[in-house]
Protein backbone atom coordinates (compact mmCIF):
# COMPACT_ATOMS: atom_id res chain seq x y z
CA UNK A 1 0.00 0.00 0.00
CA UNK A 2 1.24 3.14 -1.19
CA UNK A 3 1.94 5.45 1.97
CA UNK A 4 1.01 8.83 -0.10
CA UNK A 5 -2.26 6.89 -1.95
CA UNK A 6 -4.84 8.84 -0.65
CA UNK A 7 -3.61 12.22 -0.52
CA UNK A 8 -3.17 12.10 -4.29
CA UNK A 9 -6.96 11.79 -5.68
CA UNK A 10 -9.29 14.87 -4.53
CA UNK A 11 -10.63 13.29 -1.57
CA UNK A 12 -13.22 14.55 0.05
CA UNK A 13 -13.01 16.69 3.55
CA UNK A 14 -11.72 14.60 6.34
CA UNK A 15 -13.82 14.68 8.77
CA UNK A 16 -15.23 12.72 11.88
CA UNK A 17 -18.62 12.33 12.47
CA UNK A 18 -21.97 13.35 9.77
CA UNK A 19 -21.38 16.58 8.00
CA UNK A 20 -23.14 19.38 9.49
CA UNK A 21 -26.56 20.24 8.12
CA UNK A 22 -26.97 24.00 7.09
CA UNK A 23 -29.93 26.22 7.34
CA UNK A 24 -31.42 28.50 5.29
CA UNK A 25 -30.93 32.02 6.94
CA UNK A 26 -33.84 32.62 8.91
CA UNK A 27 -35.49 29.68 8.17
CA UNK A 28 -36.85 30.14 4.98
CA UNK A 29 -36.11 28.74 1.88
CA UNK A 30 -33.22 29.69 -0.44
CA UNK A 31 -33.02 30.44 -3.56
CA UNK A 32 -31.85 27.82 -5.84
CA UNK A 33 -28.10 27.96 -6.70
CA UNK A 34 -25.37 27.79 -4.14
CA UNK A 35 -26.27 29.19 -1.22
CA UNK A 36 -24.34 32.06 0.41
CA UNK A 37 -23.79 31.00 3.58
CA UNK A 38 -23.60 26.72 3.28
CA UNK A 39 -19.91 26.20 4.77
CA UNK A 40 -18.80 23.07 2.92
CA UNK A 41 -21.03 22.66 0.08
CA UNK A 42 -19.08 19.50 -1.47
CA UNK A 43 -19.89 18.16 2.03
CA UNK A 44 -23.25 19.03 2.19
CA UNK A 45 -23.56 17.35 -1.16
CA UNK A 46 -21.94 14.10 0.16
CA UNK A 47 -24.62 14.03 2.67
CA UNK A 48 -27.24 14.51 0.73
CA UNK A 49 -26.45 12.05 -1.87
CA UNK A 50 -25.94 9.30 0.74
CA UNK A 51 -29.36 10.00 2.68
CA UNK A 52 -30.39 9.44 -0.88
CA UNK A 53 -28.83 6.10 -2.17
CA UNK A 54 -29.23 4.76 1.50
CA UNK A 55 -33.27 5.36 0.94
CA UNK A 56 -33.82 4.68 -2.87
CA UNK A 57 -30.58 2.88 -3.91
CA UNK A 58 -27.97 4.39 -6.68
CA UNK A 59 -29.47 3.29 -9.56
CA UNK A 60 -32.60 5.00 -8.40
CA UNK A 61 -31.97 8.20 -7.45
CA UNK A 62 -30.83 10.87 -9.72
CA UNK A 63 -29.00 14.25 -9.71
CA UNK A 64 -32.55 16.51 -10.04
CA UNK A 65 -33.93 15.24 -6.62
CA UNK A 66 -30.45 15.47 -5.31
CA UNK A 67 -30.57 18.94 -6.24
CA UNK A 68 -34.43 19.48 -5.23
CA UNK A 69 -33.37 18.35 -1.48
CA UNK A 70 -30.89 20.59 -1.21
CA UNK A 71 -32.65 23.94 -2.95
CA UNK A 72 -30.01 23.45 -5.70
CA UNK A 73 -29.64 23.83 -8.83
CA UNK A 74 -28.74 20.59 -10.88
CA UNK A 75 -25.73 23.19 -12.31
CA UNK A 76 -24.41 24.20 -9.11
CA UNK A 77 -23.98 20.58 -7.82
CA UNK A 78 -21.60 20.30 -11.53
CA UNK A 79 -19.70 23.01 -9.88
CA UNK A 80 -18.61 20.30 -7.47
CA UNK A 81 -19.00 16.81 -8.91
CA UNK A 82 -19.18 16.25 -12.79
CA UNK A 83 -21.48 12.96 -12.29
CA UNK A 84 -23.70 11.13 -10.22
CA UNK A 85 -20.80 8.52 -10.07
CA UNK A 86 -18.50 10.47 -9.14
CA UNK A 87 -20.51 11.97 -5.91
CA UNK A 88 -20.89 8.11 -5.63
CA UNK A 89 -16.79 7.05 -5.19
CA UNK A 90 -16.57 10.44 -3.20
CA UNK A 91 -18.70 9.15 -0.35
CA UNK A 92 -17.15 5.44 -0.23
CA UNK A 93 -13.39 7.26 0.42
CA UNK A 94 -14.92 9.56 2.77
CA UNK A 95 -16.34 6.84 4.65
CA UNK A 96 -13.62 4.69 4.51
CA UNK A 97 -11.58 7.68 5.68
CA UNK A 98 -13.25 8.68 8.58
CA UNK A 99 -13.62 4.85 9.16
CA UNK A 100 -10.32 4.67 9.78
CA UNK A 101 -9.07 7.73 11.08
CA UNK A 102 -11.19 7.57 13.98
CA UNK A 103 -10.14 3.81 15.27
CA UNK A 104 -6.83 5.09 14.79
CA UNK A 105 -7.81 7.70 17.11
CA UNK A 106 -9.58 5.96 19.80
CA UNK A 107 -7.22 3.39 19.91
CA UNK A 108 -4.69 3.73 22.50
CA UNK A 109 -1.13 1.66 22.18
CA UNK A 110 -0.36 1.85 25.37
CA UNK A 111 -3.42 -0.22 26.77
CA UNK A 112 -3.47 -3.98 26.31
CA UNK A 113 -4.76 -6.08 23.64
CA UNK A 114 -8.34 -6.74 24.96
CA UNK A 115 -9.03 -3.35 26.26
CA UNK A 116 -7.32 -1.64 22.63
CA UNK A 117 -9.72 -4.47 20.97
CA UNK A 118 -12.82 -2.55 22.71
CA UNK A 119 -11.89 0.63 21.75
CA UNK A 120 -11.39 -0.24 18.19
CA UNK A 121 -14.73 -1.65 18.18
CA UNK A 122 -16.69 1.01 19.85
CA UNK A 123 -15.02 3.52 17.66
CA UNK A 124 -16.45 1.65 14.69
CA UNK A 125 -19.69 1.34 15.77
CA UNK A 126 -19.76 4.56 16.60
CA UNK A 127 -19.09 5.66 13.34
CA UNK A 128 -21.19 4.20 11.60
CA UNK A 129 -24.18 5.55 13.64
CA UNK A 130 -22.93 8.90 13.32
CA UNK A 131 -22.38 7.83 9.31
CA UNK A 132 -25.18 5.53 8.85
CA UNK A 133 -25.92 6.83 5.17
CA UNK A 134 -22.79 6.83 4.14
CA UNK A 135 -22.32 3.41 5.43
CA UNK A 136 -25.04 1.75 3.93
CA UNK A 137 -23.66 3.14 0.39
CA UNK A 138 -20.77 2.40 0.84
CA UNK A 139 -21.82 -1.62 1.79
CA UNK A 140 -24.01 -1.31 -1.42
CA UNK A 141 -21.82 0.04 -4.02
CA UNK A 142 -17.71 -0.45 -2.95
CA UNK A 143 -17.25 -2.69 -5.75
CA UNK A 144 -19.05 -0.01 -8.01
CA UNK A 145 -16.70 2.58 -7.67
CA UNK A 146 -15.45 3.56 -11.55
CA UNK A 147 -13.10 5.70 -10.83
CA UNK A 148 -9.84 3.00 -11.04
CA UNK A 149 -7.29 5.45 -8.49
CA UNK A 150 -10.18 5.87 -6.19
CA UNK A 151 -10.82 2.31 -5.76
CA UNK A 152 -7.30 2.08 -5.41
CA UNK A 153 -6.77 4.41 -2.30
CA UNK A 154 -10.59 2.77 -0.90
CA UNK A 155 -8.55 -0.62 -0.67
CA UNK A 156 -5.80 1.01 0.93
CA UNK A 157 -8.00 2.80 3.65
CA UNK A 158 -9.74 -0.77 4.20
CA UNK A 159 -6.62 -2.41 4.31
CA UNK A 160 -5.04 0.25 6.82
CA UNK A 161 -8.01 -0.29 9.26
CA UNK A 162 -8.16 -3.97 8.96
CA UNK A 163 -4.37 -3.97 9.27
CA UNK A 164 -4.94 -1.93 12.83
CA UNK A 165 -7.27 -4.41 13.63
CA UNK A 166 -4.97 -7.73 13.11
CA UNK A 167 -2.28 -6.08 14.71
CA UNK A 168 -4.68 -5.91 18.20
CA UNK A 169 -5.46 -9.57 17.77
CA UNK A 170 -1.91 -10.50 16.82
CA UNK A 171 -0.52 -8.70 19.95
CA UNK A 172 -3.20 -10.85 21.84
CA UNK A 173 -2.47 -13.79 20.84
CA UNK A 174 1.79 -12.88 21.03
CA UNK A 175 1.03 -11.84 25.08
CA UNK A 176 -1.81 -14.42 26.15
CA UNK A 177 -4.41 -12.56 26.20
CA UNK A 178 -6.13 -14.33 23.18
CA UNK A 179 -5.91 -17.91 22.57
CA UNK A 180 -4.05 -19.30 19.10
CA UNK A 181 -6.02 -17.80 16.62
CA UNK A 182 -5.88 -16.29 12.67
CA UNK A 183 -5.38 -13.06 12.89
CA UNK A 184 -6.53 -12.31 9.53
CA UNK A 185 -10.03 -14.75 9.73
CA UNK A 186 -11.14 -13.46 13.25
CA UNK A 187 -10.50 -9.84 12.00
CA UNK A 188 -12.50 -10.58 8.99
CA UNK A 189 -15.01 -11.94 11.48
CA UNK A 190 -14.97 -9.12 13.53
CA UNK A 191 -15.34 -6.64 10.99
CA UNK A 192 -18.37 -8.57 9.75
CA UNK A 193 -20.16 -8.67 13.21
CA UNK A 194 -19.33 -4.26 13.56
CA UNK A 195 -20.24 -3.22 9.34
CA UNK A 196 -23.00 -5.77 8.60
CA UNK A 197 -25.02 -4.83 12.08
CA UNK A 198 -26.08 -1.67 9.46
CA UNK A 199 -28.89 -4.16 8.16
CA UNK A 200 -30.38 -4.15 11.04
CA UNK A 201 -29.61 -1.52 13.31
CA UNK A 202 -31.02 1.95 13.10
CA UNK A 203 -29.06 5.20 14.98
CA UNK A 204 -32.66 6.07 16.40
CA UNK A 205 -33.32 2.58 18.16
CA UNK A 206 -33.22 1.05 21.22
CA UNK A 207 -29.24 0.74 21.50
CA UNK A 208 -26.71 2.45 20.66
CA UNK A 209 -23.92 0.99 18.24
CA UNK A 210 -21.77 1.17 20.98
CA UNK A 211 -23.68 -0.88 23.21
CA UNK A 212 -24.02 -3.57 20.75
CA UNK A 213 -20.26 -3.50 19.94
CA UNK A 214 -19.35 -3.63 23.62
CA UNK A 215 -22.19 -6.42 23.87
CA UNK A 216 -20.18 -7.87 20.56
CA UNK A 217 -16.60 -7.33 22.18
CA UNK A 218 -17.82 -9.24 25.35
CA UNK A 219 -18.95 -12.42 23.17
CA UNK A 220 -15.67 -12.27 21.42
CA UNK A 221 -13.35 -11.92 24.31
CA UNK A 222 -15.76 -14.44 26.82
CA UNK A 223 -17.47 -16.90 24.41
CA UNK A 224 -20.59 -18.52 24.70
CA UNK A 225 -19.32 -20.73 27.52
CA UNK A 226 -21.16 -20.51 31.16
Amino acid sequence: MAETAPETAPLPPRRRGRPPKVAAPGGGAARLGRPPLMADPRAEILRQAAQLFAQKGYVESSLNELAAAMNYSKGAIYNYFSSKQEIYDAIIIFTLTGLYETAAKAVNEADPPVERLRQFMMAHARFLADNYDCFVTMLVGFSGMANSGLKDDALALRDAHEGLLRRILQDGVADGSFREVSAAMTGRAVLSLLSWMVRWFKPDGGKSAEEVAQEYHDLLVRGLMA
